[in-house]
Order: structure tokens, then C-alpha cells, then sequence
């Protein structure tokens, strides 16, 4: 899907990292939230309350899932799901665009 329709998004960005991670969030009719967003090259930890699906548009990075000692190669257009209630690292290797899909 390349675009969403019937959606709210919230003026006010999401920031993270000094402004290395930055998202909106987009609200749907059914209750459905989701964030759009960029990622500069770093490392970051992210913690998650709700399963989360990360759909890497673009961009290169390695992904460290929880309770792993593995680090993942993601290259967009490609996806990954982290559990709820955890954190997952990021070494994010070149500009990055996403879309997080949070699932209750």
C-alpha cells in the first residue's frame, strides 16, 4: 500500500535522538494507529508497549530483536516485528524511511 485514505494525522512530530528519528502519527476510522517517519544513520534502542511491525521503505540498517544476541541485515523495501512490552537496537547504516504498524 503506498498511501493511506479516511486517515487524521497529528500536526505535531514525534522527535526522538536530537532529531535523528522523527515521525507523524496517522490515525485511523477503526481505531488503527500507525507512525510515518525517518531515520539518520546511528544506534538507537527503541521500547515498545504494543507489537509493533516495522516496515523499512527504504534505507539500510541492523536490527538486534529481543532476548537475541543477533544482529539482522534489513534493506527497504523489507519488514520486521518486535514483540510487545520489549526494546529492540537499531545500527542504522543510511537514511531510513518507515512505517511503524502498531497491532493491539
Amino acid at each position: 500500500m503506498s498511501q493511506f485514505t479516511n486517515v487524521t494525522a497529528d500536526k505535531k512530530a514525534n522527535i526522538y535522538f536530537d532529531g535523528k528519528v522523527t515521525s507523524r502519527t496517522i490515525r485511523f476510522e477503526d481505531g488503527t494507529i500507525k507512525t510515518l517517519g525517518i531515520m539518520l544513520p546511528g544506534e538507537y534502542t527503541f521500547n515498545t508497549g504494543d507489537k509493533e511491525i516495522m516496515e523499512i521503505m527504504s534505507g539500510e540498517m541492523e536490527v538486534q530483536l529481543p532476548g537475541s544476541e543477533a544482529w539482522i541485515s534489513v534493506v527497504g523495501p523489507q519488514d520486521f516485528e518486535v514483540a510487545a512490552n520489549s526494546a529492540f537496537n537499531l545500527k542504522v547504516k543510511s537514511v531510513s524511511d518507515y512505517c511503524c504498524h502498531f497491532v493491539k
